[in-house]
């Protein structure tokens, strides 16, 4: 087998392919939604364009600016402008895009006999090398079975056995002041930024119900959810039953708690 050139040019199919999903699935208005616009100077679509043709792409913005294949039409400062507005709600934009490919897309290729389930996991988000970022914690690693630096990525993702979509997700500090490493900078709470960090000092469990009723309003339906011991606790198993409607599918914890069903 032949290995694949690195100056093999694929950027027209990559821009035809970015343009053909923007126009599928109405990127636009989900961005708008989401208050990722902007008064004047370069569009925002422009710029949205050029990020999604780069992740297919061999070459980073760096490379490809410096070697001068870049077809960027905007300085690099416009892009980091665009993806570090603090008023842009990205866990929005997510919810709802996964809402449109899984009702308009999904859906209709899959039977309705065939059970489809909201899946739930963390993982250790490391930031080991961080001295100063706000609301760094010393989180639990289950793998090594060690504390490590850095913060929870709780996802939320749907499933219908045979393809998965990934809904939504939230970076978890620690609620406990003791296992805290940096303090939260002082913002309104009313914003999106003082809603991030209010909902990262809550319980996992607590967010996960959060995600899960988000979803839900967004037009995303299960049957079922799955998760491992850690989030199957009584209370949760409950609340997702008379809040939500779900049914829960996960290992029971270990203990004298004893269940009815």
């Amino acid at each position: 087998m032949s290995s694949i050139p690195q100056n093999q040019d694929n950027r027209k199919e990559i821009s035809d392919f970015s343009a053909k999903f923007i126009h599928e699935f109405r990127i636009g208005k989900l961005l708008f939604k989401c208050n990722a616009g902007k008064a004047k100077g370069v569009p925002v679509m422009d710029i949205f364009r050029y990020l999604l043709c780069l992740i297919f792409s061999d070459r980073s913005d760096y490379m490809q600016r410096r070697t001068g294949t870049s077809d960027c039409t905007f300085s690099k400062n416009t892009m980091y402008r665009f993806l570090n507005n603090a008023k842009i709600n990205w866990q929005r934009f997510i919810v709802l895009l996964s809402s449109r490919i899984i009702i308009d897309f999904m859906k209709p290729l899959t039977d309705e006999n065939r059970k489809d389930v909201f899946i739930v996991d963390d993982s250790l988000f490391d930031r080991s090398r961080s001295r100063k970022t706000e609301l760094l914690a010393n989180v639990f690693d289950h793998c090594s079975m060690k504390f490590k630096r850095g913060y929870r990525m709780l996802t939320l993702g749907w499933s219908d056995g045979n393809s998965f979509v990934p809904v939504d997700y939230c970076l978890l500090s620690e609620p406990e002041d003791k296992n805290l490493l940096c303090e939260a900078n002082p913002c309104d709470g009313r914003s999106l930024a003082g809603k991030r960090r209010s909902q990262s000092r809550r319980k996992a469990t607590d967010v996960m119900v959060e995600l899960v009723a988000a979803a839900q309003k967004a037009g995303i339906t299960a049957r079922y959810i799955l998760f491992d011991s850690w989030f199957s606790s009584p209370k949760t198993i409950i609340t997702l039953k008379k809040e939500r409607g779900l049914d829960t599918i996960a290992m029971i914890k270990k203990g004298k708690t004893k269940y009815l069903y």
